[in-house]
């Protein structure tokens, strides 16, 4: 089955930046609409980004449109979440997922979760 596997979280200063990265390993991202999603204590789990199978169209919740970009690239099988202009409400564990094809953008069910990785943006 399909696993996902997180990493690049860290702390950063209020307008920095991070990198997170999504290893896929089972089988090939290419039949898959991938994003991430975002969850901070006592919150529900929040989309944040998602990319079509072929990587030429992208969704971004409001509040990181023009900050955080998300690309893929299927050859390698990851999908990386390029985090820019960071603000402290940024913090959250930032979860990977993974869609079959025909669910739609927002990945309301995801068929598979990454571990997360913790993102700490400090003031």
């Amino acid at each position: 089955q399909l696993q996902l596997a997180e990493s690049g979280g860290g702390v950063a200063p209020a307008g920095g930046s991070l990198r997170l990265s999504c290893a896929a390993s089972g089988s090939n991202l290419v039949i898959y609409h991938m994003g991430w999603f975002r969850q901070v204590p006592g919150q529900e789990r929040l989309f944040v980004a998602s990319i079509d199978s072929g990587g030429s169209r992208a969704w971004y919740t409001q509040s990181v449109k023009g900050r955080f970009t998300i690309s893929r690239d299927n050859n390698k099988n990851t999908v990386d979440l390029h985090l820019q202009s960071l603000k402290p409400e940024d913090t959250a564990v930032y979860y990977c997922a993974a869609n079959r094809l025909g669910k739609g953008p927002t990945m309301p069910s995801p068929d598979y979760w990454g571990e997360g990785t913790q993102v700490t943006v400090s003031s």
